[in-house]
């Protein structure tokens, strides 16, 4: 090999040197730059939830939760699966201790795949009657059911025999004010199955958070309602048969609860007795909260409200973070009888349904009052 070969050679080698390290580095800026946005988005995800388009929702969400009980703590647990611990009466006193948030594949139980239940006390007399409630109990891998006080707060993904993953969610469930004991004692138990992989409460700020916005509803109407992922036109009636139609929580996105693929026209019902007597004069007002992305919404059959007129600009109106507000006419409200609300919902693409609230009825005289 003659000399000039040598010195090229030599030459190369030592460029690759001075690349190299130079390549590395900006690597090492590149992923600290990701890591420093996906703790950010983490932040958004634990005030707001896991939302696609967290620039919207994030600076019109109603609230600005914060935590009031830290949960961030030891609690009970156990693996298997048994209806009755969601009872507030239930011993748990034998049960295994152990940290949330963390998995607990890190904490004695590696390589479990399936059922367990996580249960927490705290005291109701922290929290202030006048304030919206939370429960955030963080990321849960893979699906969760969450009761306060033996019943349903919010639910996430789908538990086998159709199974959905919802680990990547942030959970938030709303507390209606008649479920917490302000007194004293309360329970929050936490069904939980996971499929593979980690399992349990394994990130976040687990805590009860409260918010100064009160909702003043009249007609509290947060919780279990009927929904399919079909359009059915006579969906709207008041005496339409929705016996076989499976229960979604509300508010919270449709992916979460089951239907994480799904884009297109769903249905949602809810059928109740009022808890007042509408005055003569009053004007009321049935609040949906946000919609992801539009909506037609009927009370005892007649349409009350849509969003429909936006179907050609829905981007442009945003209409996915537009709080829907609909006048219910005079009359129509059945003080002794069962009212039903139907609501169609169109969803554009990406993650849809009545995702936040609130969700209920109110009178003029507070609706200013909650929307601000």
């Amino acid at each position: 090999m003659n000399l000039p070969s040598i010195n090229r050679i030599a030459v190369f080698v030592i460029v690759i040197l001075l690349v190299i390290p130079v390549g590395l580095a900006a690597q090492r800026l590149k992923d600290k730059n990701k890591q420093e946005k996906k703790e950010v988005h983490w932040l958004i995800r634990l005030l707001y939830g896991d939302e696609s388009k967290p620039s919207q929702d994030a600076e019109l969400n109603v609230g600005s939760p914060f935590r009031t009980i830290n949960l961030s703590k030891q609690w009970k647990f156990h693996i298997g699966d048994d209806k009755k611990w969601l009872s507030p009466s239930y011993n748990d006193s034998k049960w295994e201790r152990i940290k949330v948030p963390s998995s607990w594949e890190n904490q004695g139980f590696h390589g479990y795949d399936g059922y367990a239940w996580y249960r927490i006390h705290f005291d109701g007399r922290t929290l202030e009657k006048n304030q919206t409630h939370f429960l955030i109990p963080g990321i849960i891998d893979d699906v969760d059911v969450a009761y306060l006080n033996g019943q349903v707060v919010g639910k996430s993904g789908s538990f086998p025999p159709k199974y959905r993953t919802a680990y990547h969610w942030t959970r938030r469930y709303y507390i209606p004010g008649r479920m917490i004991n302000f007194e004293g004692n309360n329970v929050v138990a936490i069904r939980v199955y996971d499929h593979h992989g980690r399992g349990g409460i394994t990130g976040g700020n687990p805590g009860i958070y409260s918010s100064f916005n009160r909702e003043n509803l009249l007609q509290d109407l947060y919780g279990e309602w009927k929904f399919i992922n079909r359009d059915i036109r006579e969906a709207s009636k008041a005496n339409y048969e929705d016996s076989s139609w499976r229960e979604i929580l509300v508010p919270s996105r449709w992916e979460n609860q089951g239907y994480r693929s799904y884009d297109g026209i769903g249905w949602y019902r809810k059928s109740f007795t009022l808890n007042f007597v509408p005055e003569d004069g009053k004007n009321y007002f049935l609040l949906l909260g946000k919609i992801d992305d539009l909506d037609v919404a009927y009370l005892n059959g007649q349409r009350i409200g849509s969003t429909l007129d936006k179907r050609h600009a829905w981007k442009k109106y945003k209409t996915w973070s537009i709080l829907r507000v609909y006048k219910i006419p005079k009359g129509l409200l059945k003080v002794n009888g069962i009212n039903t609300i139907a609501v169609q919902v169109i969803d554009k693409g990406g993650l849809a349904g009545i995702y936040e609230g609130p969700i209920g009825i109110i009178d003029e005289e507070n609706l200013t009052r909650t929307i601000r």
